[in-house]
C-alpha cells in the first residue's frame, strides 16, 4: 500500500527523536516503545495489500497523530529548544493525550490482523496497563525535570553576572523556572481522591452575589483551606424533591471523578449542609475559572488573536475528547454549548456542566423548543426528534462552539424562530459564515464539524490531532516572527 511507506518513515523519525530526548525521557522512551509496536503493525498492514475503507481512514488519522507526536517530542531534544518552549508549554501534559490517540489508531488498525497480533496489541495498549505505566513515567520525568530546571536556573543566573545588559529578562527567566519548580512539587489535583468537605471549612457569600446561575444551580466564589474556589450550590426548587436534587448532585460527582485532564473542570470535594433536615443543601467545591464561561469571554472586550483562538479551540476539543473516550456507557455530554466551557485566568478552556448530561432516551423526552438549544442541534435531530443522539451529533454542536470562538457572534442570531433555524440548516443547508481573515485550516475544520453529512464530521480525536498541529505551526511562525523582528 503506497500510503503505508510514508507512514513508516514518519514513525521511524519519531522513534529516533524519542531516543534523543533530553527531558521527559521516561515518557519519550515509553512513547518510542509504543511507536515501535505500531511500526510492526504497519509492516503487517502493508503485507496484507488492499484494505477496507475503515483501515484506510485509520491510516490517515494515524498519520496526523504521528506528525503531532513528532512536533511534541522535538521540544525535548535540545537544551536551547527546551529553554525557549518551557514558557509556552505545559511540562509534558500532552503525552497522555498522544498515547490515547495512538491507542485509538492501534485498535482501529488491529481489526485487519490475526487474533494473535490483536491480543498482543491490545495488551500493550490496555487502559489499566497504560495508565499505570504513564503515571510511573510521569513521576520519574518530573523528578528529572526538576533537576534539569534547577540546572537551567543556575546556568541562567551565571548569565546574569556575565551579561549585565540582559539582567531584567534573564531574572524573569529565573523566576519562571522557579515557579515551574514549585508547581512540580505540588500534587496533581486530578490524581487526588474527591473527599467530603465539612461545612465549616468553606467560606462564601450565600445567598448573595452568585457569579453564575442556571435553572438547577448557583455558583459562588468562595474559599477552602485559604484557597480561592468556585462553589456550586444545587437549588431545591418548589417542584424538585430533595431526592431529585441528590440524584443530580451524585451524577455530577460521579462524572467528574472519572476524568484526568487539564481541560475538564477539576473538583476538590463535596459538601452536604443541613443533611439531616427536610431540605439539605448540596455543594460541589471546584477550581475557580476566573474569566467565567466561554460565552462570557467571547462577549467581552478582550483581544483574541487567531493563535489564542486556536489554542482555546484545542483546549475545548481535548476536554470533549477526554469525555468521549471515558467509558463505553458514557460517551456524550448531552448539552454542548459555549456556556458549558469555562475559561481560567490563563485563557485555558475547561469542559464542565455535567449535571445536564443526559442519556439518549432522556434527550428524546426533553426537547423543549428553546431557540438557544436548537442552535446546537444537528440537522438530523432537527428533522427527526427520535434520531439517536450520539457523539456525531455532539460534534455538530461542538462545531457551532468553534464557530463562536472564531466569530465571537451568537449563532443563528438572524433566525428568530425554531422554524427558521430548521429551514436554514435542513432545507437550505447553509451555515453562518466565518470571518474572511480566519485561517484556512481552521475554517476547514470548523466547516467539517458543521457538515450536514454526519460521516464527514471528524471524531474528537481527529480534531485534537489537527488542532494541535495547527497550534504548533502558529507558535513556530510566531517564534520566527519574533526572532526576525529582533534582528531588524
Amino acid at each position: 500500500m503506497d500510503f503505508v511507506e510514508p507512514l513508516l518513515g514518519i514513525a521511524e523519525k519519531l522513534y529516533s527523536l524519542c531516543k534523543e530526548a533530553k527531558a521527559n525521557k521516561s515518557r519519550c522512551s515509553r512513547l518510542a516503545e509504543r511507536v515501535r509496536l505500531l511500526m510492526d503493525l504497519l509492516q503487517t498492514v502493508n503485507s496484507l495489500g488492499a484494505q477496507t475503507e475503515l483501515v484506510k481512514k485509520g491510516l490517515e488519522v494515524l498519520k496526523v497523530t504521528l506528525e503531532s507526536a513528532q512536533e511534541e517530542v522535538k521540544k525535548y531534544t535540545s537544551t536551547n529548544r527546551l529553554k525557549r518552549f518551557l514558557k509556552a508549554y505545559d511540562l509534558g501534559e500532552e503525552f497522555g493525550m498522544l498515547n490515547e490517540r495512538l491507542r485509538d489508531a492501534a485498535q482501529l488498525l488491529s481489526l485487519s490482523l490475526q487474533a494473535e497480533q490483536k491480543e498482543k496489541l491490545n495488551n500493550i495498549f490496555s487502559e489499566e496497563r497504560r495508565r499505570k505505566e504513564d503515571e510511573a513515567d510521569r513521576k520519574k520525568d518530573i523528578k528529572e525535570m526538576m533537576t534539569l530546571l534547577q540546572s537551567l536556573a543556575e546556568e541562567t543566573k551565571e548569565t546574569v553576572d556575565a551579561v549585565h545588559e540582559k539582567v531584567d529578562s534573564t531574572n524573569k527567566d529565573v523566576q519562571v523556572i522557579k515557579a515551574m519548580l514549585e508547581s512540580l512539587k505540588r500534587p496533581s489535583l486530578h490524581l487526588e481522591d474527591i473527599k467530603e468537605i465539612k461545612p465549616d471549612e468553606l467560606k462564601f457569600d450565600f445567598p448573595r452575589n452568585p457569579i453564575m446561575t442556571s435553572p438547577s444551580s448557583e455558583v459562588y466564589k468562595g474559599e477552602y483551606n485559604k484557597f480561592t474556589v468556585a462553589i456550586k450550590r444545587y437549588k431545591h426548587a418548589s417542584n424538585t424533591t430533595p431526592e431529585q436534587v441528590r440524584s443530580i448532585f451524585n451524577k455530577e460527582v460521579e462524572t467528574m471523578k472519572r476524568f484526568e485532564s487539564p481541560n475538564i473542570l477539576r473538583m476538590f470535594g463535596i459538601c452536604v449542609m443541613e443533611g439531616d433536615g427536610p431540605s439539605p443543601i448540596y455543594l460541589i467545591v471546584m477550581e475557580l475559572c476566573e474569566k467565567g464561561s466561554l460565552r462570557q469571554v467571547l462577549d467581552g472586550n478582550c483581544k483574541l488573536s487567531w493563535e489564542r483562538r486556536a489554542c482555546m479551540s484545542l483546549d475545548a476539543a481535548q476536554g470533549l475528547y477526554r469525555l468521549h473516550q471515558s467509558e463505553d456507557k458514557f460517551k456524550v455530554h448531552g448539552c454542548i454549548n459555549s456556556s458549558k466551557f469555562l475559561v481560567d485566568d490563563g485563557y485555558r478552556v475547561k469542559l464542565g456542566g455535567f449535571e445536564l448530561a443526559k442519556t439518549e432516551s432522556s434527550l428524546k423526552r426533553n426537547k423543549n423548543g428553546n431557540i438557544s438549544s436548537l442552535c446546537y442541534c444537528s440537522p438530523q435531530q432537527l428533522q427527526n426528534i427520535n434520531y439517536p443522539y450520539d457523539r456525531v451529533c455532539e460534534m455538530y454542536s461542538f462545531g457551532i462552539v468553534l464557530w463562536e470562538i472564531a466569530t465571537r457572534e451568537i449563532p443563528f442570531k438572524d433566525c428568530p424562530s425554531p422554524k427558521e433555524i430548521k429551514k436554514k440548516v435542513c432545507e437550505e443547508r447553509v451555515s453562518d459564515p466565518l470571518p474572511e481573515d480566519c485561517p484556512r485550516d481552521l475554517a476547514n475544520l470548523i466547516n467539517s464539524c458543521r457538515s450536514y453529512d454526519p460521516f464527514c464530521r471528524p471524531t474528537a480525536g481527529e480534531l485534537v490531532d489537527k488542532l494541535r498541529k495547527m497550534v504548533q505551526e502558529m507558535r513556530t511562525e510566531g517564534v520566527r516572527g519574533a526572532m526576525a523582528s529582533e534582528m531588524e
